[in-house]
């Protein structure tokens, strides 16, 4: 798991740095963030689960997204009417390719968080469709705000309508449906430490730039509210169930601790 610590420091540092970039060179650190983010998920899910069933997974959902946005921009469906701009980069149609991204770089956290909950598949796969829903209550507003998409009609959440999370659960219902078949028989509690410490320093990381940053304490309250409604079970379950098979979130604890307080600092 060495790559996945070493891209896993990489990007809380990252992270930490993009509230000082300026204004005129936010969309290539994005661009940056959202590669490394990707590759750091990436790290994980082959060193939790091999390199065939992880380029499975972030394939699946990789396409499952990008197909959905494909949609999405064409017809209003499942997310509403919207459109991107040009601060994503290259295209394919009128949908940036790091939506795939996007997508996939989140995917086996949400899941693995609610495998820690509950491995049961019947519940598994809805835990996970609204863990990965939860994290775009944090990702929407800011996006929208940076000018990265525009929606038609906006909605009463930060310009943000509810069609659009509503349109993220159905397309992560159809996802992890897929997954069960994929990957139905991984144990979090022996292979998950990873993706879950990935997953808690996206909750507590956006909790507090929203928070003390960028001053928007409301989204910071819904976000926080919405991904510690996963991460906060998830960790109990971890620390409170079976022996660990390696120290990766005891490891990684002070490393995100140190980091809220550099930020803290910072701000």
């Amino acid at each position: 798991m060495r790559p996945f610590k070493t891209l896993f420091g990489g990007l809380v540092a990252a992270q930490i740095a993009y509230a000082r970039v300026p204004g005129r060179r936010r969309p290539a650190a994005t661009r940056g963030i959202v590669a490394l983010l990707l590759a750091t998920s990436a790290a994980e899910a082959v060193g939790a689960r091999g390199g065939p069933i992880a380029g499975r997974l972030l394939g699946s959902a990789a396409a499952v997204g990008f197909g959905a946005e494909q949609l999405g921009v064409r017809t209003g469906y499942p997310f509403g009417r919207y459109r991107y701009g040009p601060g994503l980069g290259p295209k394919a149609g009128a949908v940036p390719l790091l939506a795939a991204a996007a997508w996939a770089m989140m995917a086996r956290p949400a899941w693995t968080v609610a495998g820690t909950i509950d491995r049961r598949p019947s519940r598994r796969v809805p835990l996970a469709a609204a863990a990965l829903t939860a994290w775009d209550v944090f990702l929407d507003p800011r996006m929208v705000r940076e000018g990265y998409w525009t929606w038609a009609a906006s909605g009463r959440f930060e310009d943000v309508p509810a069609t659009n999370f509503a349109g993220w659960l159905v397309t992560s219902l159809a996802l992890f449906s897929m997954w069960t078949a994929m990957d139905g028989d991984d144990d979090p509690r022996v292979d998950g430490d990873g993706a879950l410490a990935l997953y808690t320093w996206t909750w507590l990381g956006e909790t507090f730039a929203n928070a003390a940053i960028w001053r928007r304490p409301r989204v910071a309250a819904a976000g926080g509210l919405a991904m510690g409604a996963f991460a906060a079970p998830a960790l109990a379950r971890r620390f409170r169930g079976a022996a660990p098979a390696e120290p990766l979130l005891a490891d990684l604890a002070p490393r995100i601790a140190g980091a809220e307080g550099t930020a803290a600092a910072g701000a």
